[in-house]
């Protein structure tokens, strides 16, 4: 199954893949961050969206 890029969001909202670009702008506008900091924080917590959530909201 290939991904779909018309669909804005992430297809689990529940992992964060900074691979993809449109992944990155829906988590930098879900969480308020820079995409510096949301990498920072993936890799800090790794990659579950709840994690980096209480990741970024402590740092």
């Amino acid at each position: 199954m290939s991904d779909d890029r018309t669909n804005r969001g992430p297809a689990d909202r529940s992992r964060i893949n900074v691979n993809e670009d449109y992944e990155v702008r829906y988590w930098c506008k879900e969480f308020g961050c820079t995409e510096a900091q949301l990498r920072a924080a993936v890799k800090a917590v790794g990659v579950m969206a709840d994690k980096v959530r209480q990741y970024l909201n402590t740092h």
